[in-house]
């Protein structure tokens, strides 16, 4: 397993060895040894989703108040996406920056994402999967997003996709807004949760 950390602070890049052969192909996108030694602490495992999305379908910008936020764990079954880190920790150095990493059934590279921060991706081919492994589970009290066509972020999506969204993520706020209400995590208060974790 290869591990690179993201340009946003504790998020990571999983990258699996695959064992092709006439059968077709093994691989272990999830391997709790390498996450730990990268992260500092086993994933805690709470819930685990699973999508099908059609071609520039887009899902997210997703997020959940902190603490307990939710840590995601993603990778692509089948398919291919451009998966997004967005960084909405306000007093983060990186605060509204992203990053990305193409997600796909020939590599199966993971993603992980520790809580407070943003996620979305978008669908580059039809019948997508997505696997996520959740650290909590679902909470519509606490889960909010962000537009994810806000032009302050500039998010990296193709030009040649037309974006597929649900009516919450078209209708969500920006990313100034979400935190004008109030809404988005407080760096200061992921840090301590994270060192909890690591306790």
């Amino acid at each position: 397993m290869q591990v690179r950390e993201l340009t946003i602070s504790g998020a990571y890049e999983f990258a699996p060895a695959t064992f092709p052969d006439d059968r077709g192909v093994f691989t272990a996108p999830y391997q709790e040894s390498a996450f730990a030694a990268a992260v500092g602490h086993p994933l805690r495992v709470a819930q685990t989703n699973h999508s099908v999305s059609r071609r520039g379908t887009i899902r997210g910008v997703h997020f959940a108040d902190v603490p307990p936020g939710q840590a995601k764990y993603v990778y692509c079954a089948r398919g291919a996406l451009l998966d997004v880190v967005i960084d909405i920790r306000v007093g983060s150095p990186t605060f509204g920056r992203w990053d990305a990493v193409r997600l796909d059934s020939v590599d199966y590279r993971a993603v992980y994402l520790p809580e407070g921060l943003g996620h979305a991706f978008i669908a580059l081919e039809d019948d997508t999967v997505m696997g996520y492994m959740c650290s909590e589970g679902y909470n519509p009290g606490a889960e909010h997003g962000i537009s994810p066509l806000d032009p302050a972020l500039g998010l990296p999506w193709p030009a040649d996709l037309e974006p597929v969204l649900s009516d919450k993520d078209r209708h969500a706020p920006t990313l100034a807004e979400a935190a004008d209400a109030g809404l988005l995590p407080r760096y200061e208060d992921c840090l301590a949760y994270y060192d909890k974790l690591r306790s």
